[in-house]
């Protein structure tokens, strides 16, 4: 029995990281379409996402965050926000009692490019997350949770000097 059980976590390991691979290239090609569509980037979209991501977590990224998120200088860090600022992508904005932090958010239209652009794809994933439980969603949350952490810590070495 143990050595069946081997064969099959061997087996779904395999499956899974395939499937990985092919939902991150899939992914990769929707965001290349936005981008090209909107004359961004490749880097231009993971600024977005970052500052996307991190607005929703209510921890808006400063400049200096968001370099450090992407993998880039403190100066094409700079003229990366300047380009997304001025394509209407991106805003700066001082919010705490130090004038001197900004902190970037989503510009009002940029997020409507990006709605118009992603909503379509909403219903298509919401029909997919409809055939699992909440119990098993917790799952896959946890799963990819952990691929990412992965992902990330290896990202992290391989930007070591």
């Amino acid at each position: 029995m143990e050595g069946t059980e081997t064969a099959e976590r061997a087996r779904l390991r395999r499956d899974l990281v395939d499937l990985l691979n092919t939902y991150s290239s899939e992914a990769q090609h929707i965001g290349h379409a936005f981008a090209n569509q909107h004359r961004l980037h490749a880097t231009d979209m993971h600024a977005l996402l970052a500052v996307m991501h991190a607005e929703r977590r209510g921890e808006p990224l400063t400049p200096g965050r968001l370099g450090e998120a992407i993998g880039l200088t403190s100066g094409a860090t700079t003229a990366l926000i300047d380009r997304l600022e001025r394509g209407g992508h991106l805003r700066r904005s001082r919010e705490s009692a130090d004038r001197r932090v900004v902190h970037l958010r989503y510009a009002d239209a940029g997020m409507a490019l990006a709605l118009a652009f992603f909503t379509p794809l909403a219903p298509r994933t919401d029909e997919v997350m409809a055939q699992f439980g909440v119990d098993e969603l917790h799952t896959i949350e946890k799963f990819l949770q952990g691929m990412i952490g992965a992902l990330t810590a290896y990202r992290d070495e391989l930007r070591q000097p």
